[in-house]
């Protein structure tokens, strides 16, 4: 009998802290969480929001982090086999934590891609490549050709998007070939205090902003963060604030995806999870609500004013990211500095949060299949990089609104039912209530005992239920995709089945080599 691969592991709490924050903060918090307050009744967002992440977000935290200790005490560090570990009369229950390596490996194909620009633009920022263009118009023209998404005077194709793109794939790909003590943990413990400290400079210079235009005084900082933040309460009568209020609390902190399942496996069954996962979660929340609100609306507001914010909040995160915050930020003194400073924020809350997704895949054929890490991270690679070219070439065609749509949104909400429903009604609430503070440093207050029974569930039905009352003959039939896309979408989907269906059958292959090993040493 072979002696059993001793499974990876945190180096420090600090580092599984850290890395959790990591995941969670990443384009989202500095691009989406703005735009979707802006856009959706200011201040009166918050009040959804707030709701979400206490019902919602924080519930389904504890769930993940507790899941995934437990499930790290079998060998399990992904979904099916947790799962699996939690309902062995169940023959079918690993294959719904297929949906755990499934959303997380899809969101990597397009993740990675748009991660490849903020290191490009960091890269221009420092040689002043977009320092000339003087409007709104000039910077998307430059943003469209970088993308391949035309041919200008700027780009003649994708070959230096490709370039960078390659460069971001392959440091992916280096950090996770490390391991979690010598990759991810490493990575994470140096890129988030340089991410704070980069986001505290430009909030530092965004509050201390005077009136640019002498000529219009009301264009202040101060009623930029009223833009924000005043609220308008007939929103909350509008279904869509509190889906869209609690889509960013998934986004945000990166649960439903399966990430933190496997992060909490690495933890010894004596580790705290109560009070790292709210560190974890407070440390999301502040980069989110304290530093991604504070940049990018307000700064617009001083120097587009009142009338012009409202298409710009509305525009879309890559425009908020990538066209107006260069334009802002060139009207100010040492723009090159600035301009670095918030590319490359992105890019290390990019990167910290691509890792994470990569990371169940690579976990599953680890524990499995018992390989080696080199060997694990050498397939996911190479399958990968295959995976990624319709996203960088048919990017046009929408194929990663596509895949944002089922691997970021819909699978997400599904996982985390099925999840909740496992912990609180499968696993036992009495029990998860124990299993939650086995070497807890805090007691869980006793009402989040009925929450995540009946409250969390609920919410999320409520939100599938939602979505399928508004959302799904439209999204199936196509019927707001153009003419012309309708055949990429068709490919993607069936793309996206066939990836679905391997990943089931390797789960199916291995708890069959399982069976095997079981009867020859039995």
């Amino acid at each position: 009998m072979q002696p059993q691969k001793k499974r990876d592991s945190w180096g420090s709490r600090l580092g599984i802290i850290m890395a959790v924050a990591g995941s969670a903060v990443g384009l989202g918090n500095f691009l989406r969480f703005p735009a979707k307050a802006a856009s959706n009744g200011g201040g009166a967002f918050m009040i959804p929001y707030f709701v979400a992440l206490f019902l919602l977000g924080i519930p389904l935290m504890w769930i993940e982090w507790t899941l995934g200790r437990f499930g790290g005490g079998f060998e399990h560090g992904t979904a099916p086999g947790i799962f699996h570990s939690i309902w062995q009369k169940n023959r079918f229950i690993k294959y719904f934590g297929v949906i755990g390596i499934f959303g997380p490996l899809i969101i990597f194909i397009y993740y990675v891609y748009i991660e490849s620009w903020t290191l490009a633009y960091s890269f221009f920022a420092l040689i002043g490549k977009c320092r000339a263009l003087p409007d709104q118009a000039a910077m998307q023209s430059f943003l469209r050709g970088f993308q391949g998404l035309e041919v200008n005077q700027y780009f003649h194709g994708i070959h230096l998007a490709y370039l960078f793109f390659v460069i971001t794939f392959i440091l992916n790909i280096w950090v996770i070939y490390y391991g979690i003590k010598g990759g991810i943990e490493r990575l994470c413990k140096r890129a988030m205090p340089l991410l704070f400290i980069f986001g505290l400079i430009l909030l530092i210079r965004v509050v201390t902003l005077g009136t640019p235009d002498p000529d219009k005084p009301t264009w202040n900082i101060l009623n930029g963060f009223g833009f924000l933040w005043n609220a308008d309460f007939s929103a909350l009568t509008s279904a869509k604030v509190w889906l869209e209020a609690a889509g960013q609390i998934f986004f945000t902190l990166s649960v439903g995806i399966g990430v933190i399942l496997t992060y909490a496996s690495y933890l010894s069954k004596g580790d705290d999870v109560v009070l790292s996962g709210l560190t974890a979660s407070s440390t999301n929340e502040l980069a989110e609500v304290i530093l991604g609100s504070s940049i990018i609306i307000p700064a617009a507001f001083v120097f587009f004013g009142p009338i012009d914010i409202q298409s710009i909040a509305k525009s879309g995160v890559f425009n908020l990211g990538f066209v107006t915050m260069p334009l802002i930020l060139n009207k100010l003194p040492w723009p090159v500095i600035l301009s670095f400073i918030w590319f490359f924020l992105l890019f290390l809350a990019g990167l910290t949060s691509s890792v994470s997704l990569a990371q169940p895949a690579v976990a599953f054929l680890e524990d499995e299949f018992d390989i080696t890490r080199k060997k694990a991270v050498v397939i996911f690679g190479v399958v990968v990089f295959i995976l990624c070219q319709p996203v960088i070439f048919f990017l046009k065609n929408g194929v990663v609104d596509e895949l944002d749509f089922w691997g970021g949104t819909f699978f997400l909400v599904l996982f985390a039912t099925i999840e909740t429903l496992l912990f609180a009604w499968v696993f036992g609430m009495e029990k998860a209530w124990d299993e939650i503070h086995k070497g807890a440093d805090m007691q869980v207050p006793q009402v989040y005992k009925f929450i995540i029974k009946y409250i969390t569930p609920l919410f999320l039905f409520f939100i599938l239920g939602m979505w399928l009352w508004q959302e799904w003959l439209p999204i199936i039939f196509m019927k707001r995709v153009l003419p012309l896309d309708r055949v990429y979408i068709l490919g993607t989907r069936i793309g996206l089945v066939l990836v679905f269906l391997i990943l089931a059958a390797l789960v199916k292959i291995a708890w069959g080599k399982k069976k095997i090993q079981k009867v020859r040493l039995g």
